[in-house]
C-alpha cells in the first residue's frame, strides 16, 4: 500500500520514567515526523508504547532516525525500534 511507504511503527518498552514520550516526540518533530497515532501504558513500572508515524516529510535518510533513537533509548533507559509499516505488516502475518 501506498500509506506503508509514509508510515512507520514505533516501539518503545522499558523501566517507566520522566520525560519518555516528551523526548521521543521531540526528536521526531526535529525531523518533521509527525505522530498519526499513540498508544502507551505502563504495566508494574515497565512502559510500553507503540506509535504510527508519518514519514512524508522525512528530512533524513531513516538509518540516520533510526541510529538517533537508538541512542536517546540508551539515555533515557529504553528500547526503542523502528520499522516502515509495510515490513512491520509483513513480519507479523500468519
Amino acid at each position: 500500500m501506498e500509506q506503508d511507504k509514509n508510515t512507520a511503527v514505533v516501539s518503545v518498552l522499558g523501566k517507566d520514567r520522566v520525560g519518555i514520550i516528551a523526548g521521543i516526540a521531540n526528536l521526531l518533530a526535529e525531523y518533521d515526523i509527525n505522530i498519526n497515532d499513540i498508544s502507551q501504558t505502563i504495566l508494574d513500572d515497565i512502559f510500553t508504547m507503540v506509535m504510527i508515524v508519518d514519514l512524508r516529510d522525512l528530512v533524513i535518510e531513516d538509518s540516520d532516525i533510526s541510529d538517533r533513537l537508538n541512542k536517546l533509548g540508551e539515555k533515557l533507559g529504553v528500547k526503542i525500534t523502528i520499522q516502515h509499516t509495510g515490513l512491520f505488516n509483513s513480519m507479523h502475518r500468519i
